[in-house]
């Protein structure tokens, strides 16, 4: 059996990222959470944390961090049960913690998983990263699920799919024009001479329109790096740079500024899977499924 205050001061270093801030936030002292720190990994014959100017989890601590969070989840419902008498408003919240990629967060995810929340008063604690990049959270224990393209199911996961994602190359009617060539065809020597609008630097879906529909790998091109929904479509409208927008945020674009595409019916489709704990607790197994619900309406499906 596990000591409780040890696990304790385990998550609470995960969290807070020091052990100074973890005695904080446990109020005990420094010397406390160093104590139980130590005493677990003597128990377990494994260390847990790397120590350094930012603490880490080892992969054994990542795994426990893991249970950890799976165990006050599945308490919080127990108690949430047992709480039943004094109705719905008298239950206490819960947070659950996913990572998503930024386009679906701004289209399909919230207003799919909005009832959810409101009617089992749960919170959601979002981490934002690449859809290539967000399994990283989940394997950490960061988080409890994770919409991702990685189809195969991490070690103690579910990877279940959602549907895809479509993208089109697109412009300013100014920049569409001006990357014309002969014939008003898309030139792709003056499409590398213009800048693109880049979300961030994991984003690569830019790098894959082109190796899909020029054949041209790693190309160089100047780049502007946008890392905020609002403000990449944005560049893109005053005509900074071309990027790669879904379709989802197309049709909802109906009635404001013309995006054009470069080259018409040229897509990159992104698969997309919902990775979550093999043992969910219940509030988790009702955020799966309201995930999946959200995807089968808004995304792809059957490719």
């Amino acid at each position: 059996m596990f000591d409780a205050r040890q696990l304790d001061a385990l998550a609470a270093v995960a969290e807070q990222g020091s052990f100074q801030a973890a005695a904080q936030a446990l109020n005990v002292t420094l010397a406390a959470v160093s104590l139980r720190i130590k005493s677990l990994e003597q128990a377990i014959g494994q260390r847990l944390l790397v120590r350094g100017k930012t603490v880490r989890a080892t992969a054994a601590g990542q795994a426990l961090l893991t249970h950890v969070r799976q165990v006050r989840l599945m308490e919080s419902d127990v108690l949430k049960s047992l709480n039943r008498g004094g109705g719905d408003g008298d239950d206490p919240w819960q947070t659950l913690s996913v990572a998503i990629n930024a386009d679906s967060m701004a289209t399909w995810f919230l207003p799919g998983v909005a009832p959810l929340l409101a009617a089992h008063r749960l919170l959601v604690d979002i981490v934002i990263d690449d859809q290539d990049h967000t399994h990283d959270a989940l394997k950490s224990g960061d988080v409890l699920g994770c919409v991702t393209t990685l189809a195969r199911p991490m070690r103690g996961c579910v990877a279940e799919p959602l549907g895809v994602m479509r993208y089109r190359c697109v412009g300013s009617a100014a920049l569409a024009t001006a990357v014309q060539g002969e014939g008003g065809v898309l030139s792709v020597h003056r499409m590398l001479a213009t800048p693109a609008v880049i979300f961030n630097r994991k984003d690569g879906l830019q790098d894959v329109f082109l190796l899909q529909h020029f054949g041209l790998r790693q190309p160089a091109y100047p780049r502007h790096f946008a890392p905020a929904v609002d403000g990449f479509e944005r560049a893109i409208e005053l005509g900074l740079g071309w990027g790669m927008v879904p379709d989802q945020q197309l049709l909802r674009r109906q009635g404001g500024v013309e995006l054009k595409e470069l080259l018409p019916g040229a897509t990159v489709d992104v698969t997309l899977y919902w990775q979550h704990w093999e043992r969910e607790a219940p509030s988790a197994r009702r955020l799966t499924a309201a995930v999946k619900a959200a995807a089968a309406v808004s995304l792809i499906q059957n490719m």
